[in-house]
């Protein structure tokens, strides 16, 4: 089911650039489309928008927008004991996120001088929330929860109808008990343009924030800079790093947690050990028969999954901080000593006991990760996310005139005379 490759420095290497334009593959066929529906978004709004919706979805609702009255009727269709493990799961994101919030600060120095930052949330935040082969309720907590304890005035949540064009009882959960302001049926691209752009409708958001598919993530790329966004998304991955001591059935069962995301997603298992290679081959094997999302499953791990065979851990975490995964397993003796020494990854989670399924839902850090490599420079979604700053500069006369030689010499050195003027003016320099 899944390629084995025996590191040498070259063939693992060559699998990264296997994984690299998996995710790349449809985007040049996939623009000129988003890029119709953007702009038939913008210039016909919620007439676009309908169209759409029907087009893509089967039904376009009467009322785009999700009443109070209504959420909380969907949201009590849930099993009580669900609406339960929404509200820790929300608890403990919230737990751990608020340990990231920033506070505005000022300084003042001996010559009068005074600066700082202001630090405060965003207006209005838009959250995307798929519909498709899985409603993902938990993307609404791991978006929603940390802009709100940001400070963002007000959550525009958009997700496609179901087929009877009703609101999803399980994301209409999580969206009451994250607080989520307003809820609006509709998907895809078009909705992601109704948040950039604003229609009678839906308000014009500061910031989208969420995952989708292909088109979703290909409208949120056309429009940044229209709005802002958390990230481009790819497709899910997951990386195990596992020495001798790792339990196979543990391996197999965590790769295909992350295989049966999507056929493009990415499962690979690091390891000096062929013994265990072949153990967790087999144990994927055996547990595949089970699950309900088999197909899926077994194509991913065709295609993208792999099992490396590195000659010792060192290699192992070579090789981990160059792919910088989404989601890093250490399943070792002693996982801690790893932290340290792995500096590229989206979330990384210790030991046998740390499943990803645990990050994904309920232990609190953020599962909005970079994919595709990107955790080399870009960040897990956070409360820094939803907030923007400003500095500020408050300068005396006396502490002016201090610095305006410096100042206008700086001015002169880039020609920009206007500049230097601006300061000459207040002290008659000629």
């Amino acid at each position: 089911m899944m390629t084995t490759v025996t590191a040498d420095g070259k063939k693992e290497y060559e699998f990264i650039d296997l994984l690299k334009k998996r995710a790349q593959g449809s985007d040049k066929n996939v623009v000129p489309v988003v890029a119709d529906i953007i702009e038939n978004v913008r210039e016909n709004g919620d007439a676009a928008v309908r169209e759409y919706t029907v087009k893509f979805d089967g039904k376009a609702p009467d009322n785009f927008e999700v009443t109070h009255d209504e959420l909380d009727a969907a949201a009590q269709k849930c099993d009580p004991e669900f609406i339960e493990t929404v509200k820790k799961a929300a608890a403990n994101i919230a737990d751990f996120h608020k340990r990231q919030v920033q506070q505005s600060w000022l300084t003042a120095k001996d010559n009068g001088v005074i600066m700082g930052q202001r630090v405060r949330g965003l207006s209005r935040v838009g959250i995307y929330v798929p519909g498709g082969t899985a409603a993902l309720s938990s993307s609404v907590l791991m978006n929603a929860v940390p802009a709100k304890i940001a400070g963002v005035k007000e959550l525009v949540m958009c997700t496609p109808p179901q087929k009877d064009g009703t609101l999803n009882p399980d994301v209409a959960a999580a969206a009451k008990y994250a607080g989520v302001d307003r809820v609006f049926l509709m998907g895809g691209a078009q909705a992601i343009a109704a948040m950039a752009y604003g229609t009678d409708t839906v308000p014009k958001v500061d910031k989208i924030v969420g995952p989708g598919n292909i088109f979703v993530a290909t409208a949120k790329k056309l429009l940044y800079g229209t709005v802002d966004i958390d990230m481009i998304a790819g497709p899910s991955e997951i990386l195990i790093i596992a020495d001798d001591s790792a339990d196979p059935k543990f391996l197999a069962a965590d790769l295909m947690s992350q295989a049966e995301h999507d056929r493009l997603a990415s499962s690979i298992l690091l390891t000096d050990s062929a013994e265990l290679a072949e153990q967790t081959k087999a144990e994927l094997e055996r547990q595949v028969q089970t699950l309900s999302r088999k197909d899926i499953i077994e194509e991913s791990l065709n295609n993208f999954g792999a099992v490396i065979i590195c000659s010792d851990m060192d290699q192992a975490v070579d090789f981990a901080n160059e792919l910088a995964p989404e989601h890093l397993e250490v399943c070792c003796k002693n996982p801690m000593e790893y932290v340290g020494r792995l500096d590229n990854a989206g979330s990384v989670f210790l030991g046998n006991y740390s499943p990803e399924p645990l990050g994904d839902y309920f232990a609190g850090p953020n599962h909005v990760l970079p994919t595709g490599g990107t955790a080399r420079f870009f960040s897990p979604l956070s409360v820094d996310s939803f907030i923007k700053k400003s500095s500020f500069i408050c300068y005396t006369r006396d502490a002016l005139r201090t610095d305006a030689e410096d100042i206008i010499r700086f001015a002169n050195a880039e020609s920009l005379t206007a500049h230097a003027n601006s300061i000459k003016v207040r002290f008659d320099i000629d």
